[in-house]
C-alpha cells in the first residue's frame, strides 16, 4: 500500500480499505497488536470505507448499534462481529500462534 502523495491519508487508508485483500490485512495487524482498542479502531476504518449505513443495512444492525458496537468503548458480540465483517465482503477465522 502507498500513498499518494496528492491525497490525504484519510482519503487513501479509505480508498484502499474497500478491497478485502487490504482490509483483512489491516484488521490482521490490528489482531497481532494483541490491543481490543486497536481493533476496534481497525474495523471501524473498514467500515466506515464501505459506508457505515450500508454495513449496517446489509449486516441487519440498527446503525445506532452499529457505531455503539464499533466506538471507542465497544464491545461487540460475536454475532455483531460475524455480521459486521460479513457485511464487508470479510469473515472470521482461527489461526495456530506463530511460535
Amino acid at each position: 500500500m502507498n500513498a499518494p502523495r496528492d491525497a490525504s491519508y484519510a482519503e487513501w487508508l479509505a480508498e484502499s480499505l474497500q478491497d478485502p485483500q487490504e482490509a483483512a490485512a489491516y484488521i490482521e495487524a490490528a489482531i497481532e497488536l494483541e490491543d481490543p482498542a486497536a481493533l476496534l479502531l481497525a474495523l471501524r476504518h473498514v467500515a466506515k470505507a464501505h459506508g457505515m449505513a450500508e454495513v449496517a443495512r446489509r449486516a441487519e444492525v440498527g446503525e445506532k448499534s452499529l457505531f455503539r458496537a464499533l466506538s471507542e468503548n465497544g464491545n461487540p458480540t460475536i454475532d455483531t462481529l460475524h455480521k459486521v465483517l460479513h457485511a464487508m465482503g470479510l469473515r472470521l477465522s482461527v489461526i495456530p500462534m506463530r511460535g
